[in-house]
């Protein structure tokens, strides 16, 4: 235990937190803090104690723990707009952010409510199915599924990793805007957990969605849920 820690009235654990905390300044998004054993030898605890400061700094929203992959520091939340003409790598550029998209699967599916209905089709219509994950700096913020009509040439844009703007601009289409959003406020579960590295029933932000081209017709019926603490979503004035 260090001689400031011993004159101290607050208990151990809360002043481990409250050194670390000032360590995380100088340290950037995603960067890996020293283990528990290593924690625990420079303050002179044992590791029940570290654990139970990295719990509080966690449940403040600044690191998070993963099994396997130790402790690493959570960036601020990222500002998101969403308004008319919403696009990502847009916004996080404007919000100092590096964009980044991580696509886990494109398939063609038979479609189903309430996808179909939202881009006024028949149920069973088959539709381009794109899944994968949002970044900002490279820490995952969100987990996307996004339905289309069958365009032409879409399905392989977005296999090779181009975002929506660009794919849908490479096969004719320069141009869409948001007819509405939904906005909703739910508990993890044990896969989307996964993919946003946190822990089950912790918050995330649900985002439901319909993009049109400029004359109305349907293009794209997504799904984003948001990592609750690393997104700020702001509604934009039209």
């Amino acid at each position: 235990m260090t001689s400031s820690m011993a004159g101290s009235e607050l208990p151990l654990w809360r002043q481990i937190s409250e050194a670390l905390r000032a360590d995380l300044a100088g340290l950037q998004p995603g960067q890996r803090l020293p283990s528990e054993a290593r924690l625990a030898a420079r303050f002179g605890v044992n590791r029940h104690t570290v654990r139970r400061a990295l719990a509080a700094l966690a449940e403040d929203g600044l690191v998070h723990a993963r099994r396997g992959a130790g402790v690493t520091v959570i960036a601020p939340p990222t500002d998101y707009p969403i308004g008319r003409r919403t696009r990502f790598h847009t916004a996080m550029a404007v919000s100092g952010r590096v964009p980044g998209r991580q696509v886990l699967s494109v398939e063609i599916l038979p479609g189903t409510e309430p996808a179909t209905k939202a881009l006024g089709l028949k149920s069973g219509t088959p539709l381009i199915r794109a899944e994968g994950l949002t970044l900002a700096d490279g820490v995952v913020i969100g987990h996307f599924r996004s339905v289309f009509p069958e365009i032409p040439g879409l399905a392989t844009e977005l296999i090779r990793g181009a975002g929506v703007t660009e794919a849908l601009t490479a096969c004719g289409i320069p141009d869409y805007v948001r007819a509405w959003t939904r906005l909703t406020a739910v508990p993890a579960d044990g896969l989307l957990a996964g993919h946003l590295q946190l822990r089950r029933g912790d918050p995330m932000m649900r985002s439901e969605s319909l993009n049109t081209d400029p004359d109305g017709r349907p293009l794209e019926y997504g799904i984003t849920h948001f990592a609750g603490g690393r997104v700020t979503l702001t509604i934009a004035p039209e």
